[in-house]
């Protein structure tokens, strides 16, 4: 059975106005780490960004680029497109499985606590020349979430580099607080509708290569984007949120999450069951 799904996916910048926000950057405090080294805890403060982290080998990784490619085509037979796939771990079990998954779940808790709710899942697939761009943008200015505490893990489904349309970051950027932005139209073919005009005044440039199988985690306040695909081959990233458990969901967000360590207030944060798809 498949989950409630009655809220916006990309809530409007007027109903995201009336969410009275905590805007801020939480830096992690973690003197005994788990799965992350002490060195990358103070790295993540200081940038918003690690990477790369393994989690699936290639035998593991290869098995669920299968999955997604029969998950796709069913989309787009349905009318869809490659980067339509939203709030996909409340409709498939296997998204639900790797928003739960203990290895990407303990990355995370060595930076957000104890407590933790995954209450997103989306993927990002640029097709071979398909031209789109993902402008310059902070997650947080998308999200009815406060306060700021939410983190994205970017797992490769295909091989990211530069050729492709890998993720580009401004490391440090998560410190500024939210960021001016414009609107953006269709002819600048950017997935999103928003921009960070001149993101180098607030941070360091890089460009963030994965291999398959491997993941990034980013803060909700750090500039991000990428380029478009000008390659033959295809470029698919599976965006996975999460949040500690005191954070509050509004616009029916909280109705998305899974609490996948610790525990949460039910009434914040229900909880959703694995789906039978």
């Amino acid at each position: 059975m498949n989950q409630d799904t009655d809220f916006d996916i990309i809530p409007t910048r007027e109903a995201i106005a009336t969410v009275e926000r905590d805007i801020q950057f939480f830096p992690a405090k973690n003197g005994a780490p788990a799965s992350l080294r002490q060195d990358q805890i103070t790295e993540w403060n200081e940038t918003g960004y690690l990477c790369p982290l393994d989690v699936y080998d290639s035998g593991e990784i290869r098995d669920i680029r299968q999955y997604f490619d029969e998950l796709l085509a069913s989309e787009i037979a349905a009318g869809g497109n490659s980067y339509s796939i939203s709030s996909a771990h409340l409709k498939h079990a296997r998204v639900w499985d790797m928003l739960t998954n203990p290895r990407i779940v303990g990355y995370v808790a060595d930076l957000l606590g104890e407590d933790v709710v995954g209450w997103g899942s989306h993927f990002f697939c640029k097709m071979p020349h398909d031209g789109k761009r993902v402008d310059w943008h902070q997650d947080c200015s998308f999200w009815p979430l406060t306060p700021t505490k939410a983190v994205t893990v970017w797992l490769a489904i295909d091989d990211a580099d530069a050729e492709n349309g890998c993720m580009e970051v401004y490391t440090g950027s998560h410190t500024q607080g939210l960021l001016d932005f414009e609107s953006s139209d269709a002819e600048s073919n950017n997935v999103l509708d928003q921009v960070v005009k001149n993101p180098e005044q607030y941070g360091k440039w890089t460009r963030t290569p994965l291999r398959g199988g491997q993941i990034s985690i980013h803060s909700d306040l750090l500039v991000h984007g990428s380029m478009p695909n000008h390659s033959d081959r295809r470029r698919c990233g599976l965006t996975l949120r999460y949040c500690p458990a005191d954070v509050h969901a509004y616009l029916g967000w909280n109705r998305k999450g899974v609490v996948v360590h610790g525990m949460a207030d039910r009434q914040a944060w229900p909880g959703v069951s694995r789906p039978n798809a």
